[in-house]
Order: C-alpha cells, then sequence, then structure tokens
C-alpha cells in the first residue's frame, strides 16, 4: 500500500521533498531568486504549461460546472466566515455590555481635568475581518492546486481544476478579493492600489486559456509536443519549488487561533458542504475529486501582497498561509477517502 508506485505517496515524496528543498534554497539565496522564479514560471512556465496539459484533457461534459462550482465555493465560504466574524464581533459587544460599556468608546477624565475618550480595543478589527475574508477568497489553486490535481486525478481531467482556477479563483481573486481589501483596509503609504483589471489582463495563464483550446486542432511536430510536456512537468516541480522558497521568507506567526479557523472553514468545512453538493447536480467521480481538492487547497501567497498593499492584518495573513500549507498534507486523504 504505502509504496512508490501509489500516487498518493508519491504526491506526498514530491509534496514534501520540493518545499523543503525550495525552504532551504530560500534560507540560503538572496529573495531576488524567489521572484526571478516566480516570473519565470507566470510567464514561461505556466502558459506553456496550460497548452501542454490541455491538449491531453477531457473536455467533454459540462465542464462549465467547473467555474461556476469555484464561484459558489467562494462565496459560501465567504457566508461563513462572516458569520464567525460576526458572532465574533457580537460576543464583543455582549462582553462589553456586561462590563457597563455601551458603545466602543469610554469618556475618562485626565488629572488635569481635561476629558479624553479611550477606545476599546477590538480583536475583529477592520483589517483583521479583511484578512480573514481574504484568506477564504483566494487559494492556492495554481502553483499547488495544478501539482496536486495532476497527481491524484491525472492529466485528463485536468482541465476541471483548471477552468476552477482561472475562470473561477483567478477572477475573484482580482474583483472580490480587491474589493474586500478595499473595503477592510486602506492604501500603504504611497503604495499604489493594485487595479484589477491591469492585473488580469498580466495574468498570462488567462490567455494562455483559449490558446491552449485551440492548439487541440493544431498538430505539432513530435518534438514539439515533447518539449512542451518536459516544461510543463518541470514547472509542476518548480512551483511546489517556490512555494517552500516563499515559506522561507515568512517571519512571525501570530493571531493562530484565527488562522486555524479560517483555514477550518476554507480547507474542511467548504469543501464538504459543496462537495457533497455537487453529488445532487450529478458531478461525481474523478472531476468531482479535482474541484474539491481545488476548493481545499490553502490561502495563496497573492493574498500577502493585497495584505501588505492594503494595510490589512500581515501576522493573520501570514500564519494563514503558513498552517495552510501544513494542513493541506492531512486533508488530502480526507477527499480521497469521501470523494474518490
Amino acid at each position: 500500500m504505502f509504496t512508490l508506485e501509489n500516487p498518493l505517496v508519491m504526491l506526498y515524496v514530491r509534496l514534501i521533498g520540493w518545499t523543503v528543498l525550495g525552504y532551504v534554497l530560500g534560507k540560503l539565496l538572496p529573495k531576488v531568486y524567489t521572484t526571478y522564479l516566480g516570473k519565470a514560471l507566470l510567464f514561461v512556465g505556466v502558459p506553456i504549461g496550460i497548452v501542454s496539459f490541455l491538449r491531453q484533457a477531457d473536455l467533454s461534459g459540462w465542464i462549465v460546472i467547473a467555474p461556476t462550482t469555484a464561484w459558489v465555493a467562494i462565496f459560501v465560504g465567504a457566508g461563513l466566515a462572516w458569520i464567525w466574524i460576526d458572532l465574533g464581533v457580537s460576543d464583543e459587544r455582549f462582553r462589553a455590555l456586561s462590563r457597563g460599556i455601551t458603545s466602543r468608546e469610554k469618556t475618562v477624565e485626565t488629572a488635569s481635568g481635561t476629558t479624553t475618550t479611550l477606545e476599546q480595543e477590538s480583536a475583529w478589527s477592520g483589517p483583521t475581518q479583511g484578512s480573514f475574508l481574504l484568506a477564504m477568497t483566494l487559494g492556492n489553486t495554481a502553483f499547488m492546486g495544478y501539482p496536486v490535481s495532476l497527481a491524484l486525478v491525472g492529466p485528463q481531467y485536468f482541465a476541471w481544476s483548471l477552468f476552477y482556477d482561472l475562470i473561477g479563483s483567478t477572477i475573484a481573486a482580482y474583483s472580490v478579493g480587491i474589493a474586500l481589501a478595499s473595503r477592510f483596509g486602506s492604501a500603504a503609504g504611497n503604495q499604489p492600489k493594485p487595479n484589477p483589471f491591469i492585473s488580469m489582463a498580466k495574468t498570462p495563464a488567462l490567455w494562455s486559456l483559449p490558446v491552449g483550446v485551440g492548439m487541440r486542432f493544431v498538430s505539432l511536430p513530435t518534438v514539439v509536443v515533447s518539449g512542451m510536456s518536459t516544461i510543463a512537468w518541470t514547472t509542476v516541480t518548480l512551483s511546489l519549488v517556490m512555494i517552500g522558497m516563499q515559506l522561507s521568507q515568512l517571519r512571525t506567526l501570530k493571531n493562530i487561533k484565527k488562522a486555524l479557523t479560517c483555514l477550518s472553514i476554507k480547507m474542511l468545512l467548504t469543501p464538504l458542504v459543496v462537495g457533497t453538493g455537487l453529488m445532487f447536480f450529478g458531478v461525481t467521480g474523478e472531476p468531482r475529486l479535482a474541484m474539491v481538492l481545488q476548493m481545499a487547497m490553502p490561502p495563496a501567497f497573492s493574498t500577502l501582497v493585497i495584505a501588505q498593499a492594503y494595510n490589512l492584518d500581515r501576522d493573520l495573513t501570514v500564519t494563514t498561509l503558513a498552517f495552510g500549507v501544513v494542513l493541506l498534507l492531512f486533508t488530502i486523504p480526507i477527499w480521497l477517502w469521501l470523494f474518490s
């Protein structure tokens, strides 16, 4: 059972091995190397990989369900997260009332006879709420989702994961994600807020999707197909190395309780609810597993970029990133057992 021929065992060997290697390299090499690798994957590796894997993928059936499911999962997760936040805020108000404080501010008299107001510190400040909700919106469905999907459902059903990511998660990141950050945060110093339309236009993976679909009908020389396949699988490996390099740059882990709650909603409760619901629409087997695995991905590292740009809770964001990668190792067997 626990042999290298087992796809799950091979996945864990690759996930842990390449991520640890990336972590070590991230500690040894200057930070700029992580940036270079990320840009190489974003602008070269991932687009070529998408075109290559789409040539092998099965696009028959109701594949449009994939991006629809992504949006449903995002709003279900955000709804559950908002309920939890509302419960936390309501609990704070109740405790404040029990102490005789009827508002968030309390007027006191100083020794000089003047009065001042003291704001009651909230554990659910606007930036914290923004980071909590942002982690529900931006899943790592590309750099981590692609390797997991390819290992467990194979290239034949990779299109389901691909459509989930590109038409669902990616567009949501630059629309819902930016909207949430704008609502709960503010611009950090002189750093401009990201323009969602420009950000999407600069995402090669989006325009490589129609190119890949069109290339399915073009006959290519064997050497070209082989070269594209080599680049595609190399990209999968380097994606895990980059995840490790990014993890090596995280510094502090705080707000652990909130982070674990956020990850439980995103990586456990939401996939369970939405994945079970797919059964009632006739979506079962490998396509459902591919989408459930995407739902269960940890938050994307781009959440930290947005949190810094909009002055959100960076500590909570960093903690969800680190714990999310670790939690993924424990949740994958659950989804294989429930939805295979």
